[in-house]
């Protein structure tokens, strides 16, 4: 089967699978995939197909089916101005609420902008007027598609069913666009079977959702309580649902919780240094849960990304929004956040709960005896979870900060950790921390690396005139990019290549920049003298400057994991 036939079937498939009925289709040749693709759906008795030659008319035919049915339609031309005569269909079905799926065949991209016939930038070209769109690229070989072009399809039809959840359009429904390139060939092979790639099992839609009204007339919606369950606890800023919540509500149906470091919440009712357990490759395998449920969006830690890869587990979410957060493609199901408010079962597997809190425990304790040596940014992290005061709040930069305080930090009592991690770059992020101190009476910290403070070193310059914070800002000073250490590019065979480009030294006197802005320096070049300075109460602002070993970041993070593993593997 060649890539376009097999990008073809599968689009088509999974929008039957999401509950789509009624296609339009407009002849071309750029889609002649999807024209074969629908026709054989057609004789399988899974669609009704409308062909039309004229696109305007096909758009507003499918506009008039959607308003009649409350299904999403689907709409399909060529590329080139074939997609634009869908313009007034789509400025209609937005400002009417009307859930029209326009799925545009175009060029591929290496064509755009080149003078190729029949080829315009087709991405945006409906502009405000859609919910939600995608430009999908054309597959180089019919085995990569699979799992991103299935779930993308889900998103399409949440965002044109809106989020209701009785299975009719809602408030915010209203026209999508999927722009999917093909290249040569077009055509299917001669003899070539109607099979269609693999699927989720039972004719199921890859993503259940009720979001925008449940996929599928076979689904049946709600959530079911699985006891080998393990929650996997990110980032809910902006959410409606607290990490205390999430927490509690776990521990009801006896779920153990893996948590990224943000929040406030009572950190001795989740795992121990559970990212770090999840490194434990043989002692994983051997509790391995049989479904994940991922609560806010998580960004730090490879770990917890190659668990959501695992074969055989299921992954659901739960999500505030009409979107959700799926990078890898593989979330079965989504449940509206509110979920988090119904009631626990009568009896959760607390041994099930208990034996991923052991195991974080012996890990922890393994970690204690053994806590890194000074100089490293997961000492750093330690020294932060002891001495900072109770219901203190601590910005976080990213890059190393945020990941060393994932590993590193072992907490009792809770503290409040925010961090911007909606793209998790280094911008603003002191002035940030400046904002959140000005709003609030907690004793207010943060910590960033060198390059992070440097890159938003301007916010220190506030006028005297102006209100200022209570805030201690901590610097770990590893002499430049230390992130990068911790890759691909800091291997020790890319060495002749990483110092320039990636490491990027500046060299700068952090006491001279503080002296320059009037704010007090401390460097704190012990254990003892960064706690002594951590653990005292803010008062305007004070920077303490921590230098780390630029080496360490690589090897201090495999010397943890290989004690959280040779810990699991003695208490086994």
């Amino acid at each position: 089967m060649n890539p376009s036939t097999a990008l073809a079937r599968v689009l088509v498939d999974e929008l039957i699978r999401g509950g789509v009925r009624e296609v339009v289709l407009a002849p071309g040749s750029r889609s002649a995939p999807l024209a074969y693709a629908v026709q054989q759906a057609e004789r399988e008795g899974r669609l009704r197909l409308h062909m039309r030659v004229d696109e305007r008319t096909g758009g507003f035919l499918a506009l008039g089916l959607a308003k009649g049915s409350g299904a999403p339609v689907v709409v399909i031309t060529t590329s080139g101005t074939a997609v634009a005569n869908l313009h007034p269909a789509v400025l209609e079905a937005h400002h009417t609420g009307v859930p029209l799926v326009v799925l545009s065949a175009d060029r591929p991209a290496e064509l755009r902008g080149t003078g190729a016939n029949q080829t315009t930038v087709q991405p945006g070209i409906f502009g405000p007027a859609v919910r939600w769109s995608a430009d999908v690229p054309a597959p180089e070989l019919a085995e990569s598609v699979g799992a991103f072009h299935r779930s993308s399809v889900c998103r399409a039809l949440v965002a044109a069913r809106g989020t209701a959840t009785d299975g009719k359009p809602g408030p915010d429904a209203g026209p999508v666009h999927l722009n999917v390139s093909f290249r040569d060939p077009l055509t299917p092979d001669l003899g070539d079977a109607s099979d269609v790639p693999a699927g989720r099992a039972d004719g199921e839609p890859w993503v259940r959702s009720p979001l925008g009204g449940w996929f599928g007339e076979s689904s049946t919606g709600g959530f079911t309580h699985v006891p080998r369950t393990l929650v996997v606890l990110g980032d809910l800023s902006r959410s409606p649902v607290s990490s205390a919540q999430v927490v509690k509500w776990s521990a009801g149906r006896g779920y153990p919780v893996v948590a990224e470091p943000f929040g406030v919440h009572d950190r001795t009712a989740v795992v121990p240094h559970g990212p770090l357990l999840l490194t434990a490759g043989d002692w994983l395998a051997a509790h391995l849960p049989e479904r994940v449920l991922v609560v806010g969006r998580v960004t730090l830690s490879r770990a917890v990304a190659a668990l959501l890869r695992t074969e055989g587990v299921r992954i659901e979410v739960f999500t505030g929004a009409s979107q959700w957060p799926d990078p890898g493609h593989v979330v079965h199901e989504v449940h509206p956040l509110m979920t988090l408010a119904g009631p626990s079962p009568e009896a959760g597997d607390l041994d099930w709960m208990g034996n991923w809190k052991s195991a974080g425990s012996v890990v922890a304790q393994a970690v204690r005896k053994q806590r890194a040596p000074w100089g490293t940014g997961l000492a750093v992290a330690s020294v932060v979870g002891e001495a900072l005061p109770d219901g203190a709040q601590l910005f976080v930069g990213s890059s190393n900060p945020v990941r060393d305080l994932d590993l590193g930090m072992r907490r009792e009592s809770a503290i409040s950790v925010v961090a911007n991690r909606g793209l998790a770059g280094i911008d603003g992020c002191l002035s940030t921390a400046v904002g959140l101190a000005l709003t609030t009476d907690a004793p207010s910290y943060a910590w960033v690396g060198d390059l992070t403070f440097l890159h938003d070193s301007n916010a220190l310059a506030i006028g005297p005139d102006e209100p200022r914070p209570d805030l201690t800002i901590l610097i770990t000073n590893d002499g430049g990019g230390g992130i990068f250490r911790t890759l691909e590019h800091g291997a020790p065979e890319r060495s002749a290549d990483f110092g320039r480009i990636f490491a990027t030294p500046t060299g700068t006197d952090f006491g001279a920049l503080c002296r320059a802005h009037g704010i007090r320096h401390v460097l704190a070049q012990t254990r003892e003298a960064a706690a002594e300075a951590l653990s005292a109460n803010p008062t305007g602002i004070t920077v303490v400057e921590v230098p780390i070993d630029a080496e360490s970041h690589r090897g201090a993070h495999e010397r943890l994991r290989r004690i959280a593993r040779n810990a699991l593997t003695i208490s086994d």
